[in-house]
């Protein structure tokens, strides 16, 4: 009880001074005000902590990147191609989805069983720690948590009590950043397993072969145990005394009650038969071109049993190739309906070093013959220029210097457009791109991402369709899947998780498309393969074939609704084979693939499309018929779009009672003539028919008096060619050429060089002469004394 204090008031002159206020005792008081300022004391502290931590964290960040091996994985997610990191370590990044339950709950009932509940150090856990090493002096139990261990592994160092201080900080950094899961991610990514194993799935392929997610409890528990010793639980050589430690673990999960019985029971009588194995190396070309791309896991859409099958096809069929010179090859395979690349072959066998095979061959530039001429045609369907049934002259031309030749060196004359792709004539396709015009074909080919094409769109001319580029497989095979996708181009697609551009670009119009896909389907074709003969259950499919300059490439490229299937053959070290061909040595390649992976396939055909009608034409120009075509022929077309001209292959022409004169409206008498009808015979053809001594309805000489007889077309010089430096030798000059075309009345002309007369002769006839150097005249003149002239220089050179 208090007591009241009261002292005497001094009175002075009758006032009172220094009065004392009676006051009260409390101790309870005093303990309250200290108990607060240390719990604001406690507070301050506390906030200073966090302060400094977070002063630290800026000043010293956390250092989490982490260099994981690149895997490489099938369509089904299994792994069959995987790089080691650059410290040579096989440190396989676990995903989230691979964590499985039975994996969490076994590491955490192991490692942290407070895990989860814990700001990432364990301060029981400490104290205990601290408390046994003090007092035993020894260290009898740790205080690392999940998340120190991880943080000791991104940052390793000596063990002392600095680096205890520096995992505590990581850690608290490490829960500041991460989830629980995604700290628990990292331990399974950087635990040790002996060697240069790092992570449970490095652990799991190579000693299990299997992903972690499929993991048993005694395969998680045995390699929970591998990190406190990995000198001395070796799997494969100390799995006896692995599986001692194993089933004590599992008997005190049994006595934690962390399993079932049975789960234990079961684990604890699960046999440890591994050994460490070797990582697969499938798909070696694709693997090597993805992992520069960049990425820790590379998701593919390879299916590799049809991957295995090819490979084993191409190595078996390129060795019965060896003795004519030929030692590779290389597939392409994509799914139609997915536009995956499910088959990736670059070489016929990767470890070969005869002829480089490590060599990606499906990736590599090189010539592609023909392989073009499909698209050229379909972009002239939808042009108006031609239709299949169009008839072309396939005759000897020349473009300022530029005349191409057919693959056999011989001319057919007139052939439909359908004809000249079906035997992948040279001349029609060169002046079809004539007509069309190169640079929309280089624009085209760009839009579908020929790389090269792109690059040298500026060099390249009319020798473009017949191989005169740059081109890869891979580019050339995603092109053709567009014939099987209705004329629509869409990126073939590697890597699982990327986008494709599902719309696509359109390449040819659909009408197009079922043209090109009804000639390529055809199988009496010159380049079928002669040597094959298993097509009775073959699925219908189109394949075009090409061979490039020098017999140094041989492509077949085929499809139908399900798949196209692209192949490459010949050698990398660019020596050119006698027997190499597209039809002779790269089809057989693409029948056998396609037999064994589309064997007996029932999928429908193509079906004509809206956009595509059929109509009759004239059989022998592809035009419509005028009333004197006898000959029809049905032809398909697109409304609108293909030509309507009627054909104009008859005309009818004055002549004289005996046939032997022509006339003209100004020259023709009153009487005595009649008229006849006769075929339109081309100039160039007229030359065809002449050196094959093949006979035609020739029209009868215009009548020499006609006063309008010089008003003719005059004579065309075709060779040499005007305005060009010819070159030749000193030591053995060989002769120009000199060629020319002429009208159907003509049948002399007369040449002249430098204006003085050198030869005459029959109109279509070659002559030859030695020229003198300098610049050279050359005029040609007809017996209707038409003239024409051209201009040459000539300069000799040693060679």
């Amino acid at each position: 009880m208090s007591r009241l204090k009261v002292s005497q008031n001094t009175v002075r002159g009758g006032t009172v001074s220094n009065p004392v206020i009676p006051t009260f005792n409390k101790p309870g008081v005093t303990v309250w005000n200290r108990v607060t300022r240390f719990f604001k004391r406690l507070a301050i502290g506390f906030l200073g902590l966090i302060v400094l931590f977070f002063l630290l964290n800026w000043i010293f960040p956390l250092r989490d990147k982490i260099d994981y091996s690149t895997i490489i994985t099938d369509n089904k997610g299994v792994v069959i191609n995987s790089y080691l990191t650059k410290d040579q370590k096989w440190r396989m990044k676990t995903e989230l989805d691979e964590i499985s339950p039975l994996l969490q709950k076994t590491i955490v009932a192991k490692e942290d069983k407070h895990f989860y509940s814990h700001p990432g150090v364990n301060p029981f856990a400490v104290v205990r720690a601290l408390f046994n090493n003090l007092f035993k002096m020894r260290r009898t139990s740790g205080a690392s948590t999940i998340t120190m261990q991880v943080a000791k592994a991104l940052e390793p160092g000596k063990r002392n009590i600095f680096s205890k201080i520096r995992e505590m900080f990581r850690a608290f950094q490490l829960e500041l950043k991460y989830s629980k899961k995604e700290i628990l991610q990292l331990y399974l990514n950087l635990v040790p397993y002996g060697g240069n194993i790092e992570g449970v799935k490095a652990a799991s392929l190579l000693y299990f072969k299997k992903n972690p997610d499929h993991l048993s409890l005694a395969e998680i528990t045995a390699l929970s145990i591998i990190p406190n010793n990995p000198g001395s639980l070796v799997v494969g050589k100390n799995n006896k005394l692995i599986v001692k430690e194993r089933n004590r673990w599992l008997n005190k999960f049994a006595d934690d009650k962390v399993f079932t019985q049975k789960e234990i029971e079961d684990a604890l009588a699960e046999p440890l038969n591994a050994t460490r194995e070797t990582v697969p190396h499938y798909i070696p070309h694709l693997s090597y071109k993805l992992k520069k791309q960049g990425g820790d896991i590379i998701k593919t859409t390879i299916d590799l049993n049809t991957q295995l099958k090819t490979e084993k096809l191409v190595e078996d069929y390129i060795r019965t190739q060896r003795l004519k010179n030929i030692k590779n090859a290389a597939v392409v395979i994509i799914d139609n309906k997915t536009h995956k690349v499910i088959t990736y072959v670059g070489s016929s066998n990767f470890y070969d070093t005869t002829d480089g095979g490590q060599v990606n061959g499906a990736n590599a530039v090189r010539q592609p013959g023909s392989t073009l001429k499909p698209l050229l045609y379909a972009m002239c369907f939808d042009e108006g220029l031609l239709t299949p049934k169009t008839v072309m002259t396939d005759v000897s031309v020349n473009y300022a210097g530029y005349a191409p030749e057919n693959y056999d060196k011989k001319f057919n004359g007139y052939v439909t457009v359908e004809t000249a792709l079906e035997h992948s004539l040279n001349i029609p396709a060169v002046k079809g791109l004539k007509m069309l015009g190169n640079e929309k074909m280089i624009q085209k080919l760009s839009n579908c991402n020929f790389k090269q094409i792109q690059k040298d769109r500026r060099k390249l001319g009319l020798s473009l369709i017949l191989g005169g580029c740059g081109t890869t497989l891979e580019e050339l095979t995603g092109l053709f899947s567009s014939f099987a996708n209705e004329g629509k181009y869409i990126a073939p697609v590697y890597v699982s998780t990327s986008q494709s551009d599902r719309d696509g670009k359109t390449v040819v119009s659909p009408a197009a498309t079922f043209m090109i896909n009804e000639i390529l389907s055809k199988v009496n074709r010159p380049d079928f393969p002669l040597n094959w003969t298993a097509t009775e259950r073959m699925p219908k499919i189109a394949w075009k074939t090409g061979t490039s300059y020098g017999k140094k490439d041989a492509w077949s490229i085929g499809y139908n609704k399900n798949y196209t299937i692209g192949i490459w053959a010949g050698n990398f070290s660019g020596v050119g084979a006698a027997d190499l061909s597209g039809a002779n040595i790269a089809t057989p390649l693409l029948f056998k693939i396609f037999n064994t992976i589309d064997y007996d396939s029932d999928e429908e055909w193509f079906t004509q499309p809206k956009d595509c009608d059929i109509r009759q034409v004239c059989s022998e120009t592809g035009l419509a018929p005028s009333e004197h075509c006898t000959s029809l022929v049905t032809d398909y077309f697109i409304p609108l779009i293909s030509s309507t001209k009627v054909c104009n292959n008859w005309q009818e022409i004055m002549i004289n009672a005996s046939e032997k004169i022509s006339y003209c409206k100004n020259c023709a008498p009153e009487t005595g003539y009649k008229k006849k009808w006769y075929k339109v015979v081309e100039p160039d053809m007229q030359s065809w028919f002449e050196e094959n001594r093949i006979v035609y309805q020739k029209i009868p000489p215009h009548n020499p008096d006609c006063e309008l007889i010089f008003k003719g077309a005059a004579p065309a010089i075709t060779s040499p060619v005007n305005g060009t430096e010819y070159l030749i030798n000193k030591k053995d000059p060989e002769p120009l050429q000199l060629i020319c075309k002429t009208a159907n009345d003509v049948s002399k002309v007369y040449w002249y060089i430098n204006n003085k007369f050198f030869k005459s002769s029959n109109a279509g006839e070659k002559q030859f002469f030695v020229p003198e150097e300098g610049p050279v005249k050359i005029s040609c003149t007809d017996d209707k004394g038409r003239n024409r002239n051209i201009k040459i220089t000539v300069k000799y050179v040693n060679f």
